[in-house]
Formats: C-alpha cells, sequence, structure tokens
C-alpha cells in the first residue's frame, strides 16, 4: 500500500501528509504576513500540527524556494511535447 506521507529531507523528524501540506498552503494564502496571530491561526487550520511545527515548515518553504531561485538546484531536463499534437 502507498504511503501517505511526505517528509522533507531536512525535517527535524516532524512528517506531513499531503492532506497537512495543503492545509498549510490553503492557510498560508488565507492568512498573510499581515494577519494578526498568523502561525496561531495557519496550526489551528492545519491538523495535528503546532505553532512550532508550521513556523518551522514555512522556514523549509522559505528556504528551498530561495535555494531555487538562487540556482542551487539544476533545472529539469522536460521534454518537449511540441509537435506531437497533445
Amino acid at each position: 500500500m502507498a504511503s501517505n506521507t511526505m517528509t522533507s529531507s531536512r525535517s527535524s523528524g516532524s512528517s506531513w501528509t499531503v492532506k497537512q501540506n495543503k492545509q498549510f498552503e490553503t492557510a498560508l494564502a488565507f492568512y498573510d504576513k499581515d494577519t494578526p496571530d498568523r502561525w496561531d491561526n495557519v496550526a489551528k487550520a492545519v491538523s495535528g500540527k503546532t505553532v512550532e511545527d508550521v513556523k518551522k515548515h514555512y522556514e523549509l518553504l522559505v528556504k528551498d524556494i530561495n535555494d531555487i531561485e538562487a540556482g542551487r538546484y539544476p533545472h529539469p531536463n522536460y521534454r518537449s511535447t511540441t509537435g506531437t499534437g497533445n
């Protein structure tokens, strides 16, 4: 049976399910950086996670984005589908 758990290679042992990641993303979109008590609200929106959990998850997300933008990850080599009629 396939696992429904995704774990960051940099995580501190805390795993996040696909559902929790979706809840996290939705909460971040709803509670922007100017929202009072942002992290309390985000944590309440993500089942089973604490304020510390969501802050750490956000920090890892920001680090990943910064690394990608700085070119620390190679660009994927996607095959072109041009001309295939799809």
